[in-house]
């Protein structure tokens, strides 16, 4: 037999030995990066659009040497732009980084953009594991560590941290009446939290750009933030989407946690789908029960979702209860993954 043929024999051979995790390099994990950075472009636009928006705010502010009443009474209609503006440019941002926040929050190298941008409490709150940042302000004043900066800008531009606020109402929404969150923020909070989430947006485009997605990566994302759901479902037990006027969360409450879980399993999917010719080389049984079970839960949250839409206003026992449900969903997914990362000896982060 000519040698040539003998030689290529062979290392057919050898190459069709090598475990599974020797080949990984042929996994093209190129759509998760993509999905997070396609993600992030949007949201640089709407952080940029509150930037703006603050900045036009306080602006006005300074004008009047920060008499809030005289704001609202000499300039009533370019307050209110300005601050619907920034209301909107939150609302767009929010959404999106949630559906990144799965990457974001998971992967080890990334992950303490999330504790800044969306997760972290106050210093005062966890000393250990809050922010990492203070806000200075530019009257001199400085918010010491003052927790995750959605969070701070949520409580600022909806009223909910009295702190933030100028107490002067102000109704926006030109009914003739003051409605939940209707009051003037400070400018100078709003300003701060807005230049520093940008900037801080800014630096998790440049981080995630020079970011190349790993196995290690994506299945550590997926055991990592796959089993959370008992947690977003207490959030969403305590905020006003359940307990109403008598929650006292200052964060949550305009958009539904339940939205924000939808599209952090929305982008977990996008992760999984990614390493799921991996898994079916493996286990093939085991790949559709992953991918089948992800979707499922998806499907479970979206459907409490349009039932909270559509006007149902659900219990903080019923809260519990489904989000007992969920996270038993989540634990069962988070073993299937756990399993086939040691079958393919995919080292997961700690």
């Amino acid at each position: 037999m000519n040698k040539l043929i003998v030689l290529l024999l062979i290392l057919l051979l050898v190459i069709g030995t090598q475990p599974i995790a020797a080949q990984e390099n042929i996994v093209d994990l190129s759509a998760i990066k993509t999905y997070l950075l396609d993600k992030l472009a949007e949201l640089q636009t709407g952080t940029r659009q509150l930037e703006d928006a603050a900045g036009v705010y306080y602006a006005l502010a300074e004008a009047q040497a920060f008499d809030y009443e005289a704001l609202w009474a000499e300039h009533r209609t370019e307050a209110t732009d300005a601050l619907l503006n920034a209301r909107d440019a939150w609302l767009i941002a929010s959404p999106l980084y949630e559906q990144v926040e799965g990457v974001v929050a998971g992967v080890p190298s990334l992950s303490e953009f999330d504790v800044i941008l969306d997760a972290g409490a106050s210093g005062a709150e966890d000393p250990e594991g809050g922010v990492p940042f203070d806000l200075t302000l530019r009257d001199g004043r400085v918010l010491e560590r003052p927790g995750n900066l959605f969070g701070v800008l949520e409580g600022t531009l909806w009223g909910t941290v009295e702190a933030y606020s100028s107490g002067v109402a102000a109704d926006l929404n030109v009914n003739s009446e003051v409605d939940f969150g209707e009051v003037l923020p400070d400018a100078n909070v709003l300003l701060a939290a807005a230049e520093t989430m940008n900037q801080y947006t800014t630096d998790l485009v440049a981080a995630s750009d020079a970011w190349e997605p790993t196995p290690e990566d994506a299945f550590t994302a997926l055991v990592v933030m796959v089993p959370t759901m008992s947690e977003y479902f207490a959030a969403w037990r305590d905020s006003r989407f359940v307990a109403g006027a008598e929650a006292t969360r200052t964060d949550f409450v305009v958009i539904s946690r339940l939205a924000d879980i939808q599209d952090i399993l929305g982008g977990l999917i996008v992760v999984y789908d990614s390493v799921s010719p991996m898994v079916t080389e493996a286990d093939t049984n085991q790949d559709t029960q992953i991918q089948q079970g992800l979707l499922d839960l998806h499907t479970y949250v979206r459907d409490l979702y349009s039932q909270e839409q559509d006007g149902r206003v659900f219990t903080a026992e019923e809260a519990d209860l489904f989000g007992s449900e969920a996270q038993g969903r989540a634990q069962t997914i988070t073993g299937q993954i756990a399993q086939v990362a040691a079958l393919l000896n995919v080292t997961l982060a700690e």
